[in-house]
């Protein structure tokens, strides 16, 4: 008796994972991969399928700040963690110190090639791939797995790698305001195991992490610099 017990439970707990993995996969992962995006958004091309022609396509997320794309701009362009920090959760992506308030003047100059820290320690970054003021900031990472090392991405890549792309996209509306497009191109191998990643780990967490920059940015841009 006792054994038919623990068997029906296992069975009810195996049909409850199956069922919360089947709701994930079909009603909540799809919708937090285009979360704000339109169907135009989604289905245009962008500077960053190039850069990594072989990769797929990651989330596209997108947002509309009230303020023009010039003032958008400056903010995004001194995020780092050696710089203005990334305007998320603070504790996990910025060692815990809080992101700048204001504009700073010496973190407005970035050029592509240069280099924006990930972590405090300095150990990871991402390279600005491609920037076009006021527009387009394509950032990118390409590190070997498990040790987290970087490497060149215009040579051939090492056994076990994540190579991808974090890309901000501003296009003016004629209100004065700014549509923000977030979204990424991403190529790994061995394929199961960085599909396997995303799925349970970095898809939820950049999904919670966008959103609360969306939200950050938001207030930051949307307050005169005169008025902090």
């Amino acid at each position: 008796m006792a054994t038919c017990e623990h068997d029906s439970t296992r069975l009810r707990r195996a049909t409850l994972s199956a069922a919360l993995l089947c709701c994930y996969a079909t009603l909540v992962r799809p919708r937090m991969r285009r979360s704000g995006a339109t169907r135009e958004e989604l289905a245009a091309r962008y500077p960053d399928d190039e850069l990594i022609p072989d990769g797929r396509p990651g989330a596209t997320m997108a947002t509309t700040i009230q303020a023009p794309p010039a003032t958008v701009w400056r903010w995004l362009v001194q995020m780092g963690c050696d710089r203005a920090g990334f305007y998320s959760w603070d504790r996990l992506d910025n060692g815990g110190r809080p992101s700048a308030e204001r504009i700073h003047p010496e973190w407005q100059a970035l050029a592509e090639g240069d280099r924006i820290l990930a972590v405090p320690d300095g150990s990871v970054w991402f390279d600005v791939a491609v920037l076009q003021p006021q527009r387009t900031l394509v950032l990118r990472s390409s590190l070997t797995l498990p040790r987290a090392r970087h490497f060149d991405p215009s040579g051939p890549p090492p056994g076990a790698f994540s190579d991808s792309t974090w890309a901000f996209y501003l296009r003016p509306l004629g209100s004065g305001a700014t549509r923000l497009v977030v979204r990424g191109v991403q190529r790994g191998r061995p394929a199961w195991l960085t599909r396997l990643g995303d799925w349970i780990f970095w898809e939820p967490a950049h999904w919670v992490m966008q959103r609360r920059q969306f939200a950050s940015l938001s207030r930051r841009a949307g307050v005169p610099q005169e008025s902090r």
